[in-house]
């Protein structure tokens, strides 16, 4: 059972929180913050989940989930969207292009940890 982790995240306090958390409970997590390259670095390390934020250099995060979803083998990745802007229209686009889950931030360690177990142990049973 893998657990790999590609973060795509351009604020370095989140991603080493994350990557802190997410350590901790046994995951490899390989961070990105430029979108421009996003799907290239996703589709190289072939993680078992992806963390993505909406708002990033060179490609923002609904660009990169709907390129995502248009991968054959990526149609059916976890992907875990975080952002600063909580606006149901936002999560409706993001939902409809292909998110599994939508976090805004600020979100709690516990918040984090339990959708990433979640996204994992749903995506171990399909």
């Amino acid at each position: 059972m893998g657990r790999h982790v590609v973060l795509i995240e351009d604020e370095p306090n989140i991603i080493e929180a994350i990557r802190f958390l997410l350590t901790r409970e046994g995951w490899t997590v390989e961070a990105h913050s430029d979108g421009q390259d996003a799907i290239e670095v996703i589709k190289a390390a072939k993680p078992d989940l992806v963390i993505l934020d909406l708002m990033l250099p060179g490609k923002s995060g609904m660009e990169i989930i709907k390129d995502l979803r248009e991968q054959e083998k990526m149609t059916q990745l976890p992907v875990l969207m975080l952002t600063a802007r909580g606006q149901a229209r936002d999560r409706e686009m993001a939902e409809k292009a292909g998110v599994s889950r939508f976090m805004t931030k600020p979100f709690s360690n516990t918040e984090v940890l339990a959708a990433v177990r979640d996204l994992h142990a749903q995506a171990n049973q399909a």
